[in-house]
């Protein structure tokens, strides 16, 4: 199979998966859109975890697989094995990045840590995504998106006044350390590039979380006092939040004095701007709850796009609350290329997230190809490693590695 020609900015990197489930699934897609060539090294027996997802499924391929593991080749390869092992260095030997999710410890007891990798290959970045983070008290310990969201506050600062503390409806400690990774490993590659040196990159689903209370920090920091969940409101600007209208919910922009005074002309409450409990910012965070009330009483009476039309008009920031298949439909999302088609050779056509990222030059290669199935590539990673057929019919037949039947 002749490997596509990349067009993207990280053509010719080549990067090594050891990562699966989400987070470092996450930073490999990215790289694969840019350019990279990302080899997914699957563990045996089953693979990545997320192809055990029973539901849902597209002619028995999993959908969460399918979805993060697109632009990648796959290998599927038996590291506890001694052979395996050596696969691996082989491997490590032509890369330019490595990157890894295991626990803090697991690849150092199978001689694949990045002190030992690193004499195969200096110029190797290595990353790592853990839970904690490689250093204190708590680097030992796993990770998962749900604990890592509730360590860092943003349980207590999601759902509604008053409520059980609730998770965000995305595993945005998962994604984001994903996107941190690709971040710090491109930050490396420029220093590789001055240099020749690679270096050990981390990052951990702890940092990733923290990093999202950037507002909430500053609350603290300035008063001592930790915010509490307001549902769709701000935690600094009001109004700023989703309101309800005839037919769902839309959300409207106040985040400044200007914007508040655009939004009581377009509602019919020009009063409103010299009203005691809604003049200034400040007496409008006060006096949310009524603010609320009182534009709710006006906006409910007609529907979304009537009042998005009007704000729109006034120039005030308003937009609908929707549905995930809203979204995922609509016009602007479809023209930004945010939804893609990939062609699967057991799932068949499937759709999957675009590259969030646009450039004129280079662009990104979404749907170049499909999710690899478990070995799908691995004869035509191993030969270009070297490995004559002979060599890897034996490695086949030890369960060293496997191929897709």
């Amino acid at each position: 199979m002749a490997q596509p020609e990349s067009r993207g900015p990280l053509a010719g990197v080549k990067v090594l998966e050891l990562a699966q489930i989400m987070a470092g699934p996450t930073c490999g897609m990215m790289l694969a859109d840019l350019g990279a060539d990302v080899v997914k090294i699957e563990k045996l027996p089953g693979g990545d975890d997320s192809r055990g997802y029973r539901e849902p499924r597209v002619n028995g391929e999993s959908a969460p697989y399918l979805i993060l593991n697109r632009g990648k080749r796959g290998v599927a390869l038996d590291l506890k094995h001694p052979k395996g092992r050596k696969v691996l260095e082989r491997l490590v030997a032509r890369a330019d990045v490595l990157t890894e999710n295991y626990r803090r410890g697991t690849l150092e007891r199978l001689g694949l840590g990045y002190d030992r990798l690193r004499t195969i290959n200096p110029g190797l970045i290595y990353c790592a995504v853990s839970g904690y983070g490689r250093t204190g008290p708590w680097a030992d310990k796993g990770g998962f998106d749900l604990i890592a969201q509730g360590f860092a506050g943003l349980m207590s600062i999601t759902g509604e006044a008053g409520g059980a503390p609730a998770k965000s409806g995305t595993p945005i400690a998962d994604i984001n350390a994903g996107i941190l990774a690709a971040l710090g490993i491109l930050a490396a590659c420029v220093h590789k590039l001055k240099t020749g040196e690679g270096q050990l990159v981390e990052t951990s689903l702890m940092e990733a979380a923290l990093q999202q209370t950037y507002w909430h920090a500053a609350i603290f920091f300035a008063t001592g006092r930790s915010p509490g969940p307001l549902g769709s409101g701000h935690v600094l600007a009001a109004p700023y939040q989703a309101f309800r209208a005839a037919d769902g919910y839309v959300n409207i922009g106040g985040a400044n004095q200007a914007n508040w005074e655009r939004i009581a002309q377009v509602l019919g409450h020009p009063e409103w701007v010299r009203d005691a409990r809604f003049a200034t910012n400040e007496d409008r965070m006060r006096n949310r709850e009524m603010l609320v009330e009182a534009m709710e009483r006006v906006l409910v009476g007609a529907d979304r796009a009537h009042w998005i039309a009007a704000f729109d008009a006034a120039g005030v920031p308003a937009g609908p609350v929707h549905s995930i298949g809203e979204a995922l439909t609509h016009e602007q999302v479809l023209a930004r290329r945010m939804v893609v088609e990939v062609e699967h050779p057991r799932a068949g056509r499937t759709r999957a997230l675009g590259f969030p990222v646009k450039f004129d030059a280079t662009p990104a290669e979404c749907g170049e190809r499909a999710a690899p199935m478990l070995g799908e590539h691995t004869r035509e990673v191993l030969r270009e490693s070297g490995y004559p057929d002979a060599e890897i019919d034996a490695l086949v037949s030890e369960g060293v590695v496997a191929t897709a039947g």
